[in-house]
C-alpha cells in the first residue's frame, strides 16, 4: 500500500510540473507569420478536419505546404483530428480554414495543453510507472526514485509543454513496446512499437534494437518450426498495423508516395522546419554532452548565439550540431552493438577460466 502511495505521489508531482509549465508561454507566440510549432499542431487540426484526406499531405489551394505542412506519419495526422472534434465542439474559431491561422488566446492554450497532459496520462505516465516497477532493479524505494526522475525529467516537460510538442506519444508508445517484449507479450510489443513509429518517424531511431531483439529471439528458437511461426506472426501484426493505419492512402499510388516525401524532405531541403531541428538537435546535445569536450561546446554554444550565419545557409549551426550528435549517435550505436556481440564470448571464456 506504502508503494503504491509512494508511486502516487511520483504521479502528482509529474502532474503538477507540467501544468506548472503551462502556465507560461510558449514557442513563436506572438511571432508572426509562422507562429512556432503551438500553431503548427493547431494548424494540423484545421487541415484535418477541413479537408479530405486525399489532401491532408499535398499542396492546394487550401493547404499550403510552406505553412506548417504536415510532416509525420498518419497517426499523427489522426490524433490532430481527434484533437479538431474537440475543438470545434469548444469553439469552431479554433479550427476555422484560413481564418484561425495564427490563432491566439487563454482558453486555446488552456485546451491545446489540455491535450499533451491527457496523451501524458492516457499513454506515457503508465508506461513509465509499469517499466519501474516490473523492470527497474533495487528495492520499491529505489524503483519509486526512478520513476520521479522520469516523470520529472525537463527535456520533455520543456518541449511538450512550453516550446508545444507530442513527443509523449511515441515515447510513450515505443515504452509500451519495451514492456511488451519484456513481458514476453512479443506480438503485443510489436503493434505498440509500431503504432510509436507510425506516429513519429523518428522512433526509426529505435526500430533497430526492436528487430535485432525479435529476430534473434525467433532464431534461437529455430526458424524451422516455432521460430518460423512466431517470426510469421510478429511480421503479420506489424504489417496488418501498417496496413490499418495507412488504409486511407493507398487508393492512389500517388498517395503513399507524397506521404513518404513529407517525411523523409531530401527532395525539398532538410530545413523546412526550423525550430524543431533546433530543438531536437540541442535536445540530443544535451544527452551526449559528457563526450564532447568543453572547447567544443563553448565554441557551438557561442556561434549559435552571437555569429550570424551566412546569408545562403541560414540553418548552418543547428545542422552542424545536428551532424556532430548523429556522429555520436552512430558511434553509440556501434559500440553498444559490438558490446552486444562480445557478451557471449566473453562469458563463455570465464566460464572456461573458472
Amino acid at each position: 500500500m506504502e508503494n503504491w502511495s509512494l508511486f502516487s505521489l511520483c504521479v502528482l508531482l509529474g502532474l503538477t510540473s507540467r501544468w506548472a509549465v503551462s502556465f507560461h508561454s510558449y514557442s513563436g507566440a506572438g511571432k508572426p507569420p509562422m507562429f512556432g510549432d503551438y500553431e503548427a499542431q493547431r494548424h494540423w487540426q484545421e487541415v484535418t478536419y477541413n479537408l479530405p484526406v486525399h489532401e491532408w499531405y499535398f499542396n492546394t489551394t487550401n493547404n499550403d505546404l510552406n505553412y506548417w505542412g504536415l510532416d509525420y506519419p498518419p497517426l499523427t495526422a489522426y490524433h490532430s483530428l481527434v484533437c479538431a472534434y474537440v475543438a470545434k465542439l469548444l469553439n469552431p474559431e479554433w479550427v476555422e480554414l484560413h481564418a484561425s491561422r495564427g490563432y491566439e488566446s487563454h482558453s486555446h492554450k488552456l485546451f491545446m495543453r489540455a491535450t499533451v497532459l491527457f496523451t501524458d496520462i492516457l499513454i506515457y505516465i503508465p508506461a513509465v510507472l509499469l517499466y519501474c516497477f516490473y523492470f527497474c532493479d533495487g528495492f520499491s524505494k529505489q524503483k519509486v526514485a526512478t520513476a520521479l526522475c522520469i516523470l520529472l525529467y525537463p527535456g520533455l516537460i520543456l518541449i511538450d509543454y512550453g516550446h508545444f510538442q507530442y513527443n509523449s506519444v511515441s515515447l510513450g508508445l515505443a515504452l509500451w513496446g519495451i514492456l511488451g517484449l519484456g513481458l514476453g507479450w512479443d506480438l503485443f510489443g510489436s503493434l505498440a512499437f509500431t503504432l510509436a513509429l507510425n506516429y513519429k518517424q523518428m522512433e526509426l531511431y529505435h526500430s533497430l534494437p526492436f528487430f535485432c531483439y525479435l529476430l534473434g529471439k525467433c532464431i534461437k528458437q529455430g526458424l524451422i518450426g516455432r521460430g518460423f511461426f512466431q517470426l510469421a506472426k510478429i511480421s503479420l501484426t506489424v504489417l496488418v498495423t501498417f496496413a490499418l493505419c495507412w488504409m486511407p492512402f493507398l487508393s492512389d499510388p500517388k498517395q503513399p508516395l507524397q506521404v513518404l516525401h513529407r517525411l523523409f524532405p531530401f527532395g525539398r531541403g532538410l530545413f523546412e522546419d526550423k525550430v524543431a531541428n533546433t530543438w531536437c538537435s540541442l535536445n540530443v546535445l544535451i544527452k551526449i554532452k559528457t563526450l564532447l569536450s568543453r572547447e567544443t561546446q563553448l565554441f557551438l554554444s557561442f556561434t549559435s548565439v552571437w555569429l550570424e550565419p551566412p546569408a545562403k545557409f541560414p540553418d548552418l549551426f543547428p545542422v552542424l550540431v545536428s551532424i556532430l550528435s548523429f556522429l555520436h549517435f552512430l558511434g553509440f550505436i556501434i559500440y553498444f552493438n559490438l558490446v552486444q556481440l562480445m557478451e557471449p564470448q566473453r562469458k563463455k571464456s570465464q566460464k572456461k577460466t573458472n
